[in-house]
């Protein structure tokens, strides 16, 4: 399907939809969530304000809705955890049997000067490897995390496919993922574990936009 215009991608989706709970629906959350609503599956939003939640859900239509952290956890078969990294520790503590065994999209970047200490910690073990101890049996992605969310909203008008570099030791959970990274007009590049993770962050060489084809280049000379 990664090979069909967007339209035809939404029309396709339609038939084969999921139930995601976005958790942490500003920039990034609410620009991929909205995108996953326009193909067609149903979305919860979630964040610290229901009333920005209710009134995205409004304007984005009938697929999409709103609740609390704990609602869009237990709604979304799929979860989209896009949220500042000092939250982690509180979401793997407050909703962890919710999360657990179910399929996350980690899109949370350690920043040092807005996360602190956690955000040193996460950066010296990996973020993937982070991201995994902070939320455990989650089947954790790492993607969406160097590429800034004005250029997701518009990535399917795109003349030249871009990639979008993923890491994850669950290969049916990468799967997953990338059904709806190919739907918002990415291609979806397995970098390695995620271990590997540690490179998907701002200021790597995998950061930006690149052609498929030169994030396995820029993979290859990474360890």
């Amino acid at each position: 399907m990664g090979s069909l215009p967007f339209a035809a991608r939404v029309a396709s989706a339609a038939t084969d939809k999921l139930k995601i709970g976005v958790i942490g629906s500003g920039r990034i959350g609410g620009t991929l969530g909205g995108l996953w609503v326009k193909a067609g599956h149903e979305v919860m939003f979630s964040s610290l304000d229901l009333e920005h939640d209710k009134a995205l859900a409004a304007k984005l239509g009938r697929n999409a809705r709103a609740g609390t952290p704990r609602e869009a956890a237990a709604f979304g078969e799929l979860l989209l955890i896009a949220v500042p990294y000092s939250a982690l520790p509180g979401i793997g503590k407050d909703l962890g049997t919710l999360i657990r065994g179910k399929v996350v999209i980690d899109p949370s970047n350690p920043i040092v000067a807005r996360d602190g200490e956690i955000a040193k910690w996460a950066r010296e073990k990996g973020a993937g490897l982070a991201s995994a101890e902070l939320l455990p049996g989650a089947r954790i992605v790492r993607a969406f995390n160097a590429i800034g969310y004005a250029r997701m909203a518009v990535a399917h008008q795109q003349s030249e496919r871009i990639g979008m570099p993923m890491a994850s030791d669950d290969a049916k959970a990468v799967a997953v993922a990338s059904r709806l990274v190919r739907e918002i007009g990415y291609e979806p590049v397995l970098i390695g574990g995620l271990a590997m993770g540690k490179h998907l962050i701002p200021g790597t060489p995998l950061a930006g936009e690149h052609t498929p084809e030169r994030i396995r280049q820029i993979a290859a000379t990474l360890n």
